[in-house]
């Protein structure tokens, strides 16, 4: 038996889905599901369309999110635009809105409007704290909004230090894979009985998702947890940043195991028997467990000081090969080059020509399995 790489991927082909969503959460979702086969429809004001035109990156910006759709201008405070808007809502199978909230309801655009129409529509809203609180629901959103809101902005950092931001807009993308994720759901419950639903998806619920060990905790004890810097979530010592002779490296000896090749690869060996550091010497066949040592600090010093002479790309090669997690830490444009290079990254070309903008599309790669010399897709 082999596998091949299958290169057409379209499971949601014959799927159609309207598409009243703008800037990045409903359209990166709506995105998805065009590049699984679904027909997308982009309706955008009739005034400017969707503010992504007009981002930083202007057109590339815009293209990366929206490619492969079909795009419609619609101003719906005319009778004779939501008249077409609901021709096309009563034959779609899928309606995402992802405007304020309330927007297209006032346009006799809401789910129940929808719904008489198309008792099989999946319609998913999308908003910053969905529906489930009324006075919750109609507050506006952005990204950096809800990672405040949610605790997010408090995760990152150490004590002590400001409230931190991720550096790019995760609660916007989380959000479109989860709203992609629910509409997958959600068609196929509709194929299977005949019914449609409201899929209600925020961008608050996303943000939870995102952090769910964490969530699970505070929901049920309250627990609020300590803030780490770069430390991995293990909280072992040795899963940590370190700085090399020319850049920084992330280091994941999180077992017993990965902590005695990381000593042994650094001439450390010795330190594994050290009761200074641990109550019990280190033991290669001891069952998977997070390390834990009594000098946490003297520990996390004594790697320092072995890596500090080292490059970070010599360190990330030699303790990958022993089975130790490592990586030297990239800018997104050295690591997409890189990966694009050795083929761990598929490009998709969402656009030909000199205004080509390269995806790394689903994000997955297919592979058909078939017997047989011929293989096949």
């Amino acid at each position: 038996m082999t596998l091949t790489q299958h290169t057409a991927f379209v499971p949601l082909s014959g799927i159609s889905v309207l598409d009243f969503s703008h800037v990045i959460a409903g359209p990166f979702a709506t995105f998805l599901l065009s590049q699984l086969g679904a027909q997308v429809t982009k309706v955008e004001h009739a005034g400017g369309g969707d503010v992504m035109r007009r981002a930083g990156r202007g057109h590339a910006a815009f293209v990366a999110l929206n490619a492969g759709k079909s795009s419609l201008a619609l101003d719906l405070s005319e009778e004779a635009a939501r008249e077409h808007a609901l021709a096309l809502a009563s034959r779609c199978d899928v309606f995402v809105d992802n405007l304020r909230p309330g927007v297209l309801e006032r346009f006799g655009l809401g789910y129940e409007a929808v719904r008489a129409r198309n008792p099989r529509v999946v319609y998913c809203s999308i908003s910053g704290f969905g529906r489930g609180a009324p006075d919750w629901h109609g507050r506006p959103a952005y990204d950096h909004v809800v990672q405040a809101a949610t605790g997010m902005a408090w995760m990152g950092g150490s004590e002590g230090d400001p409230p931190l931001k991720t550096g790019f807009p995760v609660i916007d993308s989380a959000t479109g894979m989860l709203a992609a994720f629910a509409i997958l759901a959600g068609v196929r419950e509709s194929e299977r009985s005949g019914h449609g639903m409201l899929l209600d998806v925020s961008m608050a619920t996303a943000g939870m998702q995102l952090m769910y060990p964490m969530t699970c905790d505070a929901m049920t004890t309250g627990a609020v947890p300590v803030r780490q810097g770069n430390q991995g979530y293990s909280g072992s010592p040795s899963a940590d940043f370190f700085r090399t002779q020319d850049g920084w490296l992330a280091i994941g000896a999180n077992t017993p195991r990965q902590l005695l090749a990381l000593l042994d690869a650094l001439g450390l060996g010795e330190l594994a028997r050290d009761p200074a550091l641990f109550d019990t010497p280190l033991d290669a066949g001891a069952l998977p467990a997070f390390v834990r040592s009594r000098d946490p600090a003297a520990l996390k010093q004594a790697i320092a000081r072995a890596v500090a002479g080292s490059t970070a790309a010599e360190l990330e090669t030699r303790l990958s090969a022993g089975g130790i997690p490592a990586a030297r830490l990239r800018n997104i444009a050295e690591f997409a080059a890189e990966s694009m290079a050795n083929g761990s990254l598929r490009a998709v070309n969402l656009e030909e020509g000199e205004t080509g903008v390269l995806s790394p599309g689903l994000g997955f790669q297919v592979y058909r399995s078939s017997a047989g010399a011929r293989g096949g897709v």
